[in-house]
């Protein structure tokens, strides 16, 4: 079998004029096009219309180059236009320029809000905090010229032509961040602006591996299906979408050969939740449901149908609230024939340093892991292997157990592909190359690091297992700045985040009457007396240890002290008993 030709390629334009007029914005090529004049977008009321001959006259207010259109939103008062305004080259993806999203800006077309209600006003504003939060958005890829959202099998395997169709048709809506948001540019067939982005990570290193140069490229594609942070996003919805649900792909180039080996990451399929309540590790609750058995099957069936045989590996702790998690998540995959199930206790086996551990779970999957096999074309593009199915691993968070288990096994298949065209041989492998093997490890722990930075806010933690195989005493220090930000991010900032992500994928819609307007907006919960509360704590506690110092005086100082180890007491009693409504909330939609 051959891949389809690349000849008459659809290609975007790179760079694009955005002029401001009083009245409107205009988006034209910088490159002339008798096929592409551009567009126009009414500040009055965000309608979009092609550009005639005369359309682009006149004297704008500023003209600006941008790099591409992520779409409109309509919000209360009118339409926000989303531009690409700086960018960075992050690499190739077999052999097309990839680039990094490094600014975007929500360009208001919004006259009407004079005219709106003070609670209008006032919402709006909320919105547009919200579009703040999304212009900072970490980890968005995009090319001019193919699609990165297909996996090199799935891209050899589809009808020859299909590179020829505009690159949002060639996407897979799964994996495009911006997919809610094109709408009206598709509905104005304005194909040649339409420019679908990636979240996830693109990673690339070049190896020189036994004198054969080589390039590895990473590239994790997060789904749009259950978008959301930590804490706000745990398990599956009803449809069997999971949270955190990412496909990590590593090709390999080398000798004209071009390797595949696709990896998927997800929350557990169950319905849970974690709801930040100040604690350090929030409970964990699990939602009996009667849903619960058709969730895990629509999940599974979804995956196998996509990917072909599934295993599934559970890195969770088997004691505790997580024991019971995975409990719950074993008697459920007891009913499903189909997918095996393994549960490994990551933490119990690997501990925080031996890595190397991680082999008791290839003695346990090896073999059905290495039968899934890998994709691979050679120099002609005759496809000579398919891969037949994929390893779905999760810990709780799918961040840092679970990145550093990936990484294990993509090393593995490495050590079987190089194998396979005659660069290694039976007893060589990645590790024995010092050098090579430390680009290896880095472009999966700064994978790892993007992954966790779009769904908790901070880098992974582990990484030191993933980047060196051991914990060092500066990523020990680097993990414990990371847990206490996680921790800051959860319980102050994540709401915001989270009704941001729901306003993009468009599971919030504005509009009074629109079906997904799952509450109103209300007031915020009561995060004017977390200030006061703190003030009370810290000053109860430096009193406290004042006065214990003192204590030893007169039977006046115990008194004192023990009046403010109370005042402590309570305060602590009182933080504790109202932590969910001192945490910053998502104000949009219910969890589920």
């Amino acid at each position: 079998m051959e891949i389809a030709p690349s000849s008459s390629r659809f290609k975007l334009n790179d760079q694009f004029k955005l002029l401001e007029f009083r009245d409107k914005y205009v988006v034209t090529p910088v490159v002339d096009s008798p096929h592409e004049r551009g567009f126009s977008v009414n500040r009055r009321d965000g309608n979009i219309k092609p550009l005639d001959e005369d359309a682009s006259s006149g004297n704008p207010t500023k003209v600006s180059t941008i790099y591409g259109v992520g779409g409109t939103i309509r919000l209360l008062a009118g339409t926000y236009l989303l531009v690409i305004t700086s960018r960075e080259k992050a690499g190739s993806f077999l052999g097309f320029p990839i680039f990094r999203v490094t600014a975007m800006k929500f360009l208001p077309c919004n006259e009407a809000l004079r005219f709106a209600t003070a609670q209008e006003k006032k919402d709006e504003t909320y919105f547009r905090t919200l579009l703040q939060a999304l212009e900072a958005t970490p980890g968005l890829y995009f090319s001019y010229e193919t699609d990165i959202t297909l996996n090199l099998q799935r891209r050899c395997k589809l009808a020859e032509g299909w590179n020829r169709k505009p690159i949002w048709k060639q996407a897979d809506p799964r994996f495009v961040w911006n997919w809610r948001l094109l709408e009206e540019l598709i509905e104005c067939k304005l194909d040649g602006f339409i420019l679908p982005l990636l979240q996830g990570s693109y990673q690339v290193a070049e190896l020189k591996l036994k004198n054969s140069p080589a390039v590895i490229s990473l590239i994790s594609r997060r789904c749009t299906r259950r978008l959301g942070t930590r804490m706000w996003r745990r398990g599956a919805n009803l449809e069997g979408d999971t949270a955190n649900f990412v496909e990590t792909e590593q090709i390999v180039e080398i000798n004209g050969f071009k390797f595949s080996v696709l990896q998927v990451r997800g929350s557990i399929p169950l319905l849970w939740e974690q709801i930040v309540d100040l604690s350090y590790k929030p409970q964990l609750k699990i939602n009996k449901h009667e849903e619960t058995p058709k969730v895990v099957q629509h999940h599974f069936h979804d995956l196998c149908q996509r990917y072909g045989d599934v295993i599934a590996v559970d890195l969770t702790d088997q004691h505790g609230a997580e024991g019971e998690l995975s409990k719950a998540y074993a008697t459920e995959m007891e009913k499903l024939q189909t997918v095996r199930y393994v549960s490994f206790d990551f933490h119990q086996v690997c501990g925080t340093t031996n890595f190397d551990n991680l082999g008791v779970l290839y003695e346990q999957i090896g073999d059905a892991f290495e039968k899934q096999g890998y994709f691979l074309v050679d120099a002609d593009e005759n496809i000579l292997e398919e891969q037949k199915g994929v390893i779905r691993s999760n810990c709780i968070d799918c961040l840092d157990r679970t990145n550093v288990t990936q990484s294990y096994m993509a090393q593995k298949i490495l050590n079987l592909q190089l194998q396979r065209i005659g660069v290694f041989d039976s007893t060589d492998c990645v590790s024995l190359f010092e050098d090579d093997y430390t680009k290896f490890r880095t472009i999966w722990a700064e994978q790892g690091d993007e992954i966790s930075l779009q769904y908790a806010g901070t880098y992974a933690l582990k990484g030191d297992l993933v980047r060196y195989g051991k914990q060092t005493m500066a990523g020990a220090i680097k993990d414990g700045i990371s847990a206490m930000s996680r921790y800051y991010l959860n319980n102050f900032q994540d709401g915001v985040r989270q009704d941001a992500l729901d306003l993009i994928s468009g599971r919030y819609t504005v509009g009074t009457n629109s079906p997904s307007q799952l509450q109103p907006i209300g007031a915020q919960p009561s995060k004017q007396f977390l200030p006061v509360a703190s003030a009370l704590l810290i000053g109860g506690v430096t009193v406290t240890s004042f006065s214990i110092h003192q204590a030893g005086r007169n039977t006046q100082q115990y008194l004192a002290t023990a009046l403010w180890a109370g005042v402590t007491a309570g305060v602590v009693a009182m933080i504790k008993a109202n932590g969910r409504h001192l945490c910053s909330r998502p104000r949009l939609c219910h969890l589920i």
